[in-house]
């Protein structure tokens, strides 16, 4: 695993295809809202459905921060668009398959040892720094309420 980006790095751009195999800038939508990126192992897994439940729940939420929500994980298209339509996703779940990991990568997310992104979120603002950050084990969620006071910060 490379190491992690830290506050006040600065974002690398990337672009990934979301569940409808739309390619998603991480640069376009930066300059205009902030932007959540949260990493995260699997899709159709128990933590992870409730990760993402979640945060599609709260979209209006994300919009009064003036935030994007961007999950991604190394999952292909065509499994997030199947994860999307089971669990009523809205939010884009973007797929860093191929090159397998290359963006989680690049953001110190990806777990060698499970061939997959470890659960790694960043708020980054609109200059495309990031302003903050946090880690969590794979088998514990996230809490929801962090990101938002991160992001009312900001």
């Amino acid at each position: 695993m490379t190491e992690p980006l830290d506050v006040g790095d600065e974002a690398p751009d990337f672009t990934l295809r979301d569940q409808h195999g739309q390619e998603q800038t991480l640069s376009v939508r930066r300059p205009l809202r902030n932007v959540l990126l949260v990493f995260y192992p699997f899709a159709f897994t128990g933590v992870c459905s409730g990760e993402m439940r979640e945060l599609s729940d709260n979209v209006a939420a994300w919009d009064d921060l003036g935030t994007d929500v961007l999950a991604v994980s190394c999952d292909p298209v065509p499994s997030l668009r199947a994860f999307a339509d089971q669990e009523r996703l809205t939010i884009p779940l973007l797929s860093d398959f191929w090159p397998h990991g290359a963006v989680s990568s690049k953001y110190g997310a990806f777990d060698d040892s499970l061939g997959a992104a470890g659960r790694r979120t960043y708020a980054i603002d609109r200059t495309g720094t990031i302003r903050w950050t946090v880690r969590t084990a794979i088998p514990n969620a996230r809490d929801i309420t962090d990101y938002l006071k991160a992001l009312a910060d900001l």
